[in-house]
C-alpha cells in the first residue's frame, strides 16, 4: 500500500512513518521544513521526502493520505485530498487500528518529559529482554530509531495531548487505549489550541476514562491538576509517585545523578546515571512503576536505568571547544527551562553558565507563558533571548524583568559574537529551542575554533 504523510517531519508523524514502512507499505511524504534529526533518520529508513505541499507530490493518487495536525484548511495539498475524494486518516487513528490494536500500550502523558519518560520506560522493557515496540517524539539514544514495532505485544507510545487533526480535535491521546498510564504533571500548554487549564484537564479525563479496570495509573502526588483529573471518576487502580507516595526517592547527590529508590517504604536499589535534574528523577520513579505493571522487578529496572542515555536534543552535549561546553535542550515551558538550569547548575557548582533561549512553541509565541520566563533563568549567569520576526509581544519588557543579565539579540551572528565574547573555558553555553534554530549549535561551535 502506498501511504503518504502530510507532514511528515514532525516527531509524532515521523515516527509513525517508520513504523507505517516497517509495516511493509510503501511510504512518502512532504513538510514544510525538512531538518534533522527526524530527516535524517527518515532518509536512512529510505522514505523519500518532499519539501513543501504541492499538490503534484500526489499525483498519481496514494491508496491512503495521513494528514498531520500541523495541516490546516487552505493548505494546498489537504485541498487537493478533499477536492478528489481521496481517502485520509489522522496519524493516531492509523496509528490505533493498524499498530496498536490487540496490544498492551503503556503510554506517558503530561506536559513535560513525556520523551525523555517514554525513552526510558522503553529501554528498561528493552534491558529485560522484553523486545517492546515503541514511538517516541525524539530519538532515544539507547536505540537510535524513533519508533519500532517491536517483537511482543509490549508498545511504549508518548501520548500526547496536541489535537489529532484538523478534522479531529480530541487529544491524540484518546485514541491510544492504553493499559498502563503514566500521567507525568500537567499544567497550561497549547495556547494555541486549548482556552485554559480546565480544558486539558477534561482531556486528561477522557484518557483516564479509556483505561481499563484491570490497568494502572501513575502520577506523582504533587501535581494539583492531576488530581483533579482523578477526582472527575476513575475506574483503575492507581499508584502514587513522590512525596507522600508508594514510590519516592532518598538523593544521594543534590544533582538527581544518584537515588535510591523505595516502594512502599522497602528500598529496591540505588540509580547512578549520567543525567540530572529533580525532573529526571521523577521521570525515574514514573518509569519503575509502571515496568513493574508489566512484571520488571525494580532491581531489574533499576540496573536498566544506570544504562541509560536519554535522548537526542534533551539536554545533549553537542560539542566542546576550548574548555567551553555547548548542549542542545529541547525546553520551551518556563517550568522545563527552569528545571533543567536547576540540574545543569547542580551538576556544574559556579562554573559560568550561559542560557540562549528562543520562544518558538505556538504557546509562546502566544505570549502564553511570557509571565514565568524571568524566574525561570535564575539559575543562568546570562541570558540571551533570540526574537525572531513573527514574535508577536515585547521580549524586552521580559528580559529586563530577569534577575541575572539578559539581552535580545534578533540574529544568530548577534548571539554568536556575543558569547564568544562572554565565555572562557570552563563555561557551559545551553540553546533552548523546539525547532532548528538555524543550525546555531553548529555555527557556534565553528566561531568558537
Amino acid at each position: 500500500m502506498h501511504i503518504h504523510i502530510l507532514g511528515i517531519c514532525g516527531t509524532f508523524m515521523g515516527s509513525m512513518a517508520v513504523l507505517a514502512k516497517e509495516l511493509g507499505h510503501h511510504v512518502t511524504g512532504s513538510d514544510a521544513n525538512v531538518y534533522p534529526p527526524m530527516s535524517t533518520q527518515l532518509e536512512a529508513q529510505g522514505i523519500e521526502l518532499t519539501q513543501g505541499y504541492d499538490p503534484a507530490q500526489l499525483d498519481p493518487a496514494p491508496d491512503l493520505v495521513v494528514v498531520g495536525n500541523a495541516m490546516s484548511r487552505g493548505n494546498p495539498a489537504v485541498e487537493y485530498v478533499l477536492n478528489k475524494g481521496l481517502p485520509y486518516v489522522s496519524g493516531p487513528q492509523w496509528l490505533a487500528d493498524h499498530v496498536l490494536q490487540g496490544r498492551w500500550v503503556l503510554a506517558v502523558a503530561g506536559t513535560h518529559g513525556k520523551t525523555t519518560t517514554s525513552s526510558m520506560l522503553a529501554w528498561v522493557l528493552e534491558h529485560a529482554g522484553m523486545s517492546p515496540g515503541f514511538l517516541i517524539g525524539g530519538v532515544p539514544q539507547n536505540f537510535s530509531v524513533s519508533a519500532r514495532l517491536g517483537g511482543t505485544p509490549f508498545f511504549v507510545i508518548e501520548a500526547d495531548e496536541y489535537d489529532s487533526a484538523f478534522f479531529d480535535k480530541r487529544s491524540k491521546f484518546v485514541h491510544y487505549r492504553p493499559r498502563t498510564a503514566i500521567l507525568n504533571n500537567l499544567e497550561f500548554d497549547h495556547a494555541d489550541i486549548f482556552p485554559d487549564l480546565p480544558a486539558i484537564e477534561r482531556q486528561f479525563h477522557h484518557l483516564v476514562r479509556t483505561i481499563p479496570s484491570e490497568g494502572l495509573v501513575i502520577h506523582p502526588t504533587t501535581e494539583p491538576a492531576l488530581q483533579r483529573v482523578i477526582e472527575m471518576g476513575c475506574w483503575t487502580p492507581v499508584q502514587t509517585t513522590g512525596a507522600g507516595g508508594q514510590w519516592q526517592v532518598k538523593l544521594l547527590s543534590e544533582d538527581g545523578s544518584k537515588f535510591e529508590v523505595m516502594f512502599e517504604g522497602v528500598a529496591q536499589g540505588v540509580v547512578e546515571w549520567g543525567m540530572t535534574g529533580q525532573h529526571n528523577v521523577a521521570n525515574a520513579l514514573a518509569t519503575l512503576a509502571a515496568a513493574r505493571h508489566v512484571g520488571v522487578v525494580p532491581s531489574m529496572g533499576i540496573a536498566a536505568l544506570s544504562a541509560f542515555k536519554s535522548v537526542k536534543r534533551r539536554m545533549e552535549k553537542v560539542a566542546e571547544v576550548r574548555g567551553i561546553t555547548i548542549y542542545d535542550d529541547f525546553a520551551h515551558h518556563p517550568t522545563a527551562i527552569a528545571t533543567t538550569l536547576d540540574g545543569l547548575r547542580k551538576k556544574i557548582g559556579d562554573a559560568p553558565l550561559i542560557a540562549i533561549i528562543e520562544p518558538r512553541s505556538n504557546s509562546m509565541k502566544l505570549g502564553a507563558h511570557r509571565d514565568g520566563l524571568p524566574e525561570s533563568v535564575v539559575d543562568a549567569d546570562q541570558v540571551i533571548w533570540y526574537a525572531p520576526a513573527n514574535l508577536g509581544w515585547d521580549l524586552g519588557a521580559i528580559a529586563a524583568l530577569c534577575t541575572v543579565p539578559s539581552i535580545v539579540s534578533d540574529s544568530l551572528e548577534g548571539i554568536i559574537e556575543r558569547v564568544k565574547s562572554q565565555a572562557q573555558p570552563g563555561t557551559h553555553v545551553v540553546i533552548m529551542s523546539n525547532g532548528g534554530f538555524g543550525g546555531l549549535h553548529g555555527k557556534l561551535a565553528e566561531a568558537l575554533q
